[in-house]
This record gives structure tokens, C-alpha cells and sequence, in this order.
């Protein structure tokens, strides 16, 4: 298993957000050198720059907080926010789409991010990596399944259960669904309510490769 602190991205997404916080936040991924900081894409830019000599990747949202934006809309934000230099992008499904069950369009549009994101480079030279949020807290166990196929077949790098800004964050029930239907082929990013150690360790044992956090530092401290 690797270190508890690579398990992170340090997250702020509060939209009242300040400068001085994310700078905060910033320091701190990289003094604890979690795997990278999440954060608006206002914010993409100054974290690439501050974080540029570490190993501490920079991601950010797409679509973010509700999923509602057009394909097209959510492409060029990602687009933006790779010129800008993020090394992986957190993008939100439809999740209207989902629940009308119109699985191809949700398909079409990870499938355009993804290719998206696979043809530019990370600081570290590899792809830029898509995460893929279902917001599983609005979806029953079986969109989330098909969620994650549509996911696997676009060729996404992670599905991630949650945005924080819905009715419910990351559950372990939610997460184990979730690797028993992606396997070894996609990552799993738990995200939403993690505020223990004892929470993260759950979500770990569930099968998460990666867990967003606002509470790494305290999680850490505890630990």
C-alpha cells in the first residue's frame, strides 16, 4: 500500500474561496507532498506555478458543481484548464442525462474528454488524467454501474463518487460498487465527508485509489 498522504488531493472548492486560502492550501499539499491539490480552474494557474518543483500535481473541476454545462462547454473549460496547467481533470457526468438514461451521451462526453486529456502531457510527461464524477448520492446502485461502464468504455482514468456539493458525499457501500464493476481498470477516487482517519482508512479498504479531501492536514496530524 503507498503512503496514507498519496492517497490525497488537497481540495478547496468553495466558491468564496480566497487567494490567501488557496495559497494556504498550496503549502500545505506541499509540505505533506500529497498526490496533487483540487481546485477551481481560476486558481489552475497559480497552483502550477507554485507547485512546479514538487511532485504535487495540479487538478481541476470541469462542469463543476451540477454536471448541466453541454459537452462542448465542459471541453473547452478542460482545455483552458490544461493550457493553464493542470495534470488531471475532475469532470461532473449529466447526471440528468443519467437518470433519463441516455447512456450514450453520457459516454460521448467522457469519451470527448477523455481523448482530450490523453493527448496533452503532464508535468510528470504522462498523460493528463480524467476523473469522472457520478455524484452517487443522486443515482441508484444500478446508473452507477452503468455509469462506470460508460466510463471504462470511454476510457476515463477514475471514476469518483462525488462532487461535496450534493445531498451526500462518498460511502464505502458506493465505492465497493463501484471497484467490483471497474476492477484493475479504472482508479477510484472517493471524495465528499472524509473528515477521519478512520473514514479514510474505510474508504481505502473499499477500493479507493485516491480520496479528495479538505481535511488531509488534520487527517494527517491524526494519523
Amino acid at each position: 500500500m503507498k503512503p496514507l498522504n498519496k492517497y490525497f488531493d488537497h481540495t478547496l472548492l468553495k466558491p468564496d474561496a480566497t487567494e490567501a486560502q488557496i495559497m494556504k492550501l498550496l503549502s500545505e499539499a506541499a509540505a505533506y507532498e500529497f498526490a496533487s491539490v483540487c481546485v477551481n480552474g481560476s486558481f489552475v494557474s497559480a497552483a502550477a506555478e507554485y507547485l512546479q518543483e514538487t511532485d504535487v500535481k495540479v487538478a481541476c473541476v470541469v462542469g463543476f458543481p451540477l454536471g448541466a454545462q453541454t459537452a462542448d462547454a465542459k471541453a473547452a473549460e478542460a482545455r483552458i484548464a490544461i493550457a493553464d496547467g493542470a495534470d488531471e481533470i475532475d469532470m461532473v457526468i449529466n447526471i440528468g442525462a443519467a437518470k433519463d438514461g441516455r447512456w450514450d451521451y453520457i459516454r460521448y462526453e467522457i469519451h470527448l474528454l477523455a481523448q482530450l486529456c490523453h493527448e496533452a502531457k503532464a508535468k510528470d510527461g504522462g498523460p493528463v488524467l480524467l476523473k469522472v464524477i457520478l455524484e452517487t448520492c443522486l443515482l441508484t446502485d444500478d446508473e452507477i454501474v452503468l455509469a462506470c461502464q460508460m466510463a471504462k468504455r470511454a476510457e476515463a482514468d477514475f471514476v469518483k463518487t462525488s462532487t461535496g456539493f450534493s445531498t451526500g458525499g462518498a460511502t464505502t457501500h458506493h465505492v465497493e460498487l463501484m471497484r467490483k464493476t471497474v476492477g484493475d481498470d479504472l482508479q477510484i477516487k472517493a471524495s465528499g465527508g472524509i473528515r477521519t482517519l478512520a473514514d479514510a482508512q474505510a474508504m481505502i479498504d473499499a477500493g479507493a485509489d485516491r480520496l479528495g479531501c479538505s481535511a488531509s492536514v488534520q487527517i494527517m496530524e491524526e494519523m
